[in-house]
């Protein structure tokens, strides 16, 4: 059944139905929407409008939402009914062959000057995702569609979990003042981004890894671990559990950490130079020379409780410092690389350049 919106005004008792005005509205639409993508239900970020695709066709809107999943979003305008779905899936099929990189020129050809990762997190307080474009969101715009239309959409999203949708605007005129409608072909409720997720079989969008540069997380706690330790006598640590120290055991020598203190910033970057190995039975180099590091004065305790476990102990590499600063001063840009785990493959190039321009690393 085709959608229809109403509107009415209450005056006391009375009940004035409110017409609909045609007035251009989907001629509009799109600067709306760019405006306040917020409009067709969620937080989106506009990252492109009449893309050229290399078909020769123009996607009215691109966005991100904060999955970094890809949103198609065509206006129905004057095409046909059946053109209008057959083309936003047309350019799905090429959006979905986009890479990461693909995503970021997109973006700066849209926003000249603004770094993708910062307007992600501007937008949704979060770091844009390693996964770009790993599946697609498609939604049509239109005043109103016909019922062959319909019943396309609908046996696309609700019989094959297609994500696509039909997003209804009807705009009306009252007193002078002007008002938009919204509502939905099928019932959006916020899974149409899950749903295309679970779709897709691409992982092509991930940012490639260098093989060398990781992010490791120093956990400063009071009367504990301490970066002014890390910082003097090289090296980074983790533990009081397997989650904190499994990670630091993928560094192997030759590999570079950006040391990053949680809710702080990047306070150094260095070279690892062995394994990671007990603190009871960790050594660091002092002029040349090994010194066990249980050995010198530490400003921060490493003694977990039951450290006498391997899981619970705290485990640390040895790390030759290329840059470093205190804690105080540590370096932190939105949008920047940050994770749960306290070694992580740092592939975000976006955190690789800030902090390397930030510490002089490029001179």
């Amino acid at each position: 059944m085709a959608v229809e919106m109403g509107l009415w005004r209450a005056d006391g008792d009375k009940l004035s139905r409110i017409v609909p005005t045609a007035l251009g509205l989907e001629s509009q639409l799109e600067t709306y929407i760019e405006s306040d993508p917020t409009m067709l239900g969620e937080t989106l970020l506009i990252i492109g409008r009449q893309v050229s695709t290399a078909h020769g066709g123009f996607i009215d809107l691109l966005a991100l939402d904060e999955t970094a999943a890809v949103h198609v979003i065509e206006l129905k305008r004057d095409k046909t009914p059946r053109d209008v779905t057959a083309q936003a899936l047309d350019y799905g099929s090429w959006v979905s062959t986009l890479s990461r990189t693909d995503i970021h020129t997109i973006f700066e050809a849209y926003r000249p000057g603004v770094a993708l990762e910062e307007a992600f997190a501007e937008r949704f307080n979060e770091t844009l995702p390693e996964e770009v474009n790993s599946s697609q969101v498609f939604t049509i715009v239109a005043a109103s569609v016909d019922a062959a239309t319909e019943r396309i959409v609908r046996f696309l999203n609700e019989d094959f979990g297609v994500p696509i949708n039909v997003v209804f605007f009807r705009h009306f005129t009252d007193n002078g003042a002007s008002y938009l409608a919204r509502t939905w072909l099928v019932e959006h409720d916020g899974q149409t981004t899950a749903q295309a997720a679970s779709l897709s079989r691409k992982t092509k969008t991930r940012e490639p890894w260098n093989g060398s540069d990781w992010y490791v997380s120093f956990g400063e706690r009071t009367g504990g671990r301490q970066w002014s330790d890390g910082r003097k006598y090289g090296f980074v640590s983790g533990g009081g559990g397997k989650w904190f120290s499994q990670t630091l055991k993928n560094l192997t020598p030759g590999a570079r950490v950006f040391a990053c203190i949680p809710k702080v910033g990047y306070v150094g970057v260095g070279t690892v130079t062995g394994e990671a190995r007990r603190f009871d039975e960790a050594v660091v180099s002092m002029d040349g020379v090994g010194i066990p590091l249980k050995d010198l004065p530490l400003e921060g305790d490493y003694r977990h409780e039951d450290g006498g476990d391997d899981l619970m102990a705290e485990w640390v590499v040895p790390i030759v410092w290329t840059h470093t600063v205190p804690s105080e001063q540590g370096f932190w840009k939105a949008g920047m690389f940050a994770n749960q785990n306290t070694a992580a493959k740092l592939r975000q190039q976006f955190t690789i350049e800030q902090v390397s321009a930030a510490f002089g690393l490029d001179s």
